[in-house]
């Protein structure tokens, strides 16, 4: 990605001296400060428009025109923020810890298109008050190990996030390497993947994580406890929803079934939750997923990628406690941010590294997670051509989009997993197709061949399963509203729906847990609150 151009430093301007009017802005009671604006601005009419004809002529040529984008944007950031833009730009850049993760490093997987970021969340609870960690479970030393670990990769046309999770229980191999905190020397041996950090910091993440996947890291960003509290807070909080009560004795996190309104320590408690069931690190990866596309959300619908002193003030607080390597400063972040300003929840896409093996044990390290080779090879190989993971995700091959749907309710089970056969109860014609095809449209897995009830009309819809797929019942019924749930013992694993007269409408559902694609990833707008 060619670098952003720096805006020009301003020259020291002597004492005493007045300071000059903006180019182009008139100062109040003074005629003659506009003079020298109109001068400037006719010396530069010509050089403008030979290079407005040349950046229109790069995109007829079909050139990538990232650059002309990142300039532009600065450019309006610096105006937008009322002559504070320079301000912003030189003082966020003060806020960033420095880091060298790509020292020495050789041969890399080639570069591949778009830009891959490493996202590494640390524990920092050593910045946290006493009082913080009391409240939401941080106790226990700090310890020099990552807490969450993702892949970012932004497609090269600025238009779509693709986020992977990396279990940190992951078995991985880590190359030869000097430890970090004992200077000792080892050779190549097995470890879970967030170790890797511990015995060599972000350099030798960096490393593992090149040498796992085949993608060429571009840029790391590195978060802990108290940067993602901040961030939280300085947006307003962050809107979490639950089909299902979540509560975790570990962390603290007690959210009942619905909406939540989380602020930066609630949301810290939810995102390091994995005690809720037998999901463990796996679940705790998805919440992971669903918050960070709750965040896109908040910071998207709520203005703050659009007003500069919104930005810089979000911006500031969450680079109060980040680390970065040293080509990511913030003028690529701010362009970066500029350039993605017209994201939506729908712009990202979420998955988790495909695993193959649960419990894989490793001698003196315990169970691990063992990835899929032939899955997870095509999930990384999709990152390095700059495909999209779902069909819904742009450049996914999205067609024209129909009417507005309704907000989706939340259910437990996804509609995906949910076998259904249909059978018309009534004496309508036709009404058994209508119901089999709109309960297949909000996702249910249904046979697509309704039967004819030979009993008695019905005259409420009812909905019959087996006491053993009780939770897959309640998500049907919630998409029949007014129906009637029926226990059928021994019925299998199949529901049946008695459509009866009453049946107007399929209401859509959507899961917490819904996957879709080959690689089993969600788009934000899929997990976001309705």
């Amino acid at each position: 990605m060619p670098t952003p151009p720096r805006s020009p430093r301003p020259r020291p301007r002597p004492a005493g001296r007045p300071r000059p009017a903006q180019p182009g802005v008139r100062a109040a009671g003074n005629e003659r400060s506009a003079q020298p604006a109109r001068k400037a601005r006719k010396a530069r009419k010509a050089p403008a428009a030979r290079t407005a004809r040349t950046a229109r002529a790069r995109r007829r040529n079909g050139r990538p025109r990232w650059g002309m984008r990142v300039a532009t944007t600065l450019s309006v950031l610096v105006l937008g923020a009322g002559g504070i833009g320079h301000a912003i730009v030189t003082s966020l850049d003060t806020g960033i810890g420095r880091v060298d993760p790509f020292k020495d490093m050789k041969n890399r997987p080639d570069g591949g298109h778009g830009m891959n970021i490493l996202l590494v969340g640390t524990d920092g609870r050593d910045k946290i008050t006493k009082e913080e960690r009391q409240k939401y479970r941080l106790g226990g030393a700090p310890c020099r190990c990552t807490d969450t670990i993702m892949l970012v990769h932004v497609s090269e046309d600025r238009e779509r996030a693709s986020i992977v999770s990396l279990p940190r229980d992951s078995y991985a191999e880590l190359p030869a390497h000097t430890d970090a905190t004992s200077g000792d020397k080892h050779g190549p041996h097995p470890v879970k993947l967030n170790a890797a950090y511990s015995e060599g910091g972000p350099h030798l993440t960096v490393r593992t994580v090149e040498s796992m996947t085949g993608v060429k890291i571009n840029h790391y960003l590195e978060v802990d406890f108290t940067s993602f509290m901040k961030t939280v807070d300085s947006l307003g909080g962050v809107e979490i929803c639950t089909a299902k009560p979540l509560k975790d004795s570990h962390t603290g996190l007690d959210l009942d079934a619905g909406t939540h309104k989380l602020d930066g320590g609630q949301a810290l408690q939810y995102v390091r939750s994995r005690y809720l069931d037998g999901s463990s690190d796996l679940g705790r990866m998805q919440r992971q997923q669903r918050f960070m596309a709750a965040l896109i959300n908040q910071a998207t619908s709520s203005g703050v990628l659009l007003n500069p002193v919104k930005f810089r003030g979000v911006t500031s607080t969450m680079l109060d406690s980040v680390r970065a390597d040293k080509g990511f400063g913030t003028e690529e972040m701010l362009a970066l941010g500029k350039a993605m300003r017209d994201f939506t929840p729908a712009s990202s896409e979420f998955t988790s590294v495909p695993v193959a093996e649960r419990g894989f044990p490793v001698k003196g390290i315990g169970s691990t997670l063992k990835w899929d080779p032939v899955k997870s090879g095509k999930l990384f190989r999709a990152l390095r051509e700059d495909k999209p993971l779902t069909p819904s995700a742009p450049g996914g091959g999205r067609g024209p989009q129909g009417p507005k749907q309704p907000p989706a309710s939340a259910v437990e089970v996804s509609p995906q997993q949910i076998r259904v056969q249909v059978y018309n109860a009534t004496r309508q014609d036709g009404l058994g197709q209508r119901v089999d095809g709109a309960l297949r449209g909000t996702g249910f897995n249904t046979t697509r061949a309704p039967l004819n009830h030979t009993g008695p009309e019905v005259s409420r819809t009812q909905v019959l399963f087996d006491p053993r797929w009780d939770r897959s019942a309640k998500s049907l019924a919630t998409a029949l509203p007014g129906c009637e749930l029926r226990p059928v013992p021994r019925q299998g694993a199949t529901l049946k729906v008695m459509a009866g007269t009453d049946y107007k409408t399929v209401r859509p559902v959507r899961a917490e847990d819904v996957h879709q694609g080959e690689f089993g990833a969600v788009t934000g707008d899929q997990v976001v609150c309705p």
